[in-house]
């Protein structure tokens, strides 16, 4: 048996979100650590990620984190050690489309949780580490020479969903203080990985490139070419949080990144190499985001100092394993 699971056998997991993109590779990764898993969410699982024995072993609970009910049932089937708040609207357009929503989601979807497990803390009924998961666009616009931002950069969130992620590590933070619960907060730049939904940016790259495999003449669109950011492999992600509710510090925020940045452009050219094709990739004034901060990328080395934790993983290895998953 691994020192890891020796930690954590027989430990009780509660993931809301459980049944979206991370929320299913933090799955596998508690499984494999000995974790019993419960997980909360209000769409069946995402196909295509967790093995048939996998999905039997998660207790999967269908609810909204919105829904005090669902939150009680979930906290009384999992009765906690650690639970992993990633539910959420994470779409930025879909954020842009729906602020009411979002904030309700986002914001007071984290303030129910806090509260109904503060209450049960009060009451001796469990005391867990409460991971909750952020954002790196909390940052907003920083001058290139910033980067990588380190946690103690200033926050200005330049659109709904940041400024609710934001909104949602205020509140999480304040309950750590106030009520002393566990609180550990994650801002999480990007990441992908087998299962990432085709709306995002780099899913979506990759199959379309795919389906110019064989064009006399291709023609890759995209929006900002020059627009930085910062990727790890979903992996490296779940990985991260787990070390983190093992190692984090009450009442911190915490980096989840690479530490290196790379351009649309450069990714597309990535994506283009990995497929073996070639295309001319031009810009698409349609697909430009208004209001798109044009560098983002952080710095993991407080993550580094806190815990053990290393990205393993290279862009590459998220690129193929998209390509994979796309092809198979």
């Amino acid at each position: 048996m691994s020192e890891a699971l020796e930690r954590a056998a027989g430990k009780r997991a509660f993931v809301t979100g459980g049944a979206g993109f991370v929320g299913q590779w933090l799955a596998r990764a508690l499984l494999a650590e000995g974790w019993r898993v419960v997980a909360l969410g209000i769409h069946p699982p995402v196909p295509g990620i967790l093995a048939p024995n996998e999905m039997a072993a998660v207790e999967w609970l269908h609810g909204d984190i919105r829904d005090a009910d669902a939150v009680q049932k979930a906290l009384d089937a999992s009765r906690p050690e650690a639970i992993f708040h990633l539910a959420g609207i994470s779409f930025i357009p879909d954020a842009r489309d729906a602020p009411t929503t979002t904030y309700d989601v986002n914001v007071l979807g984290a303030v129910r949780l806090l509260a109904e497990v503060s209450r049960r803390r009060g009451a001796g009924e469990l005391d867990p580490v409460v991971l909750v998961v952020g954002s790196g666009t909390q940052y907003g616009r920083h001058p290139a020479n910033e980067m990588p931002l380190v946690e103690d950069a200033e926050q200005r969130p330049s659109d709904v969903y940041a400024a609710s992620k934001a909104a949602q590590e205020i509140a999480a933070r304040q309950a750590q203080r106030y009520y002393g619960l566990r609180v550990i907060c994650t801002r999480s730049f990007n990441h992908s990985g087998a299962g990432h939904p085709d709306h995002f940016l780099l899913p979506a790259l990759v199959r379309r490139v795919i389906a110019l495999r064989g064009s006399r003449y291709s023609e890759l669109r995209l929006g900002n070419q020059e627009s930085v950011r910062d990727y790890l492999h979903v992996a490296d992600v779940v990985q991260a949080y787990l070390a983190l509710a093992r190692a984090g510090v009450p009442g911190e925020v915490y980096n989840v990144c690479s530490g290196e940045g790379v351009s649309a452009r450069e990714l597309a050219s990535e994506v283009l190499l990995r497929v073996g094709t070639t295309a001319e990739i031009t810009t698409d004034p349609a697909l430009v985001r208004a209001g798109d901060v044009p560098v983002l990328v952080g710095s993991p080395a407080k993550l580094h100092h806190s815990t053990a934790w290393r990205a393993t993983r290279t862009r590459a290895d998220i690129i193929d394993d998209l390509i994979h998953a796309a092809t198979r």
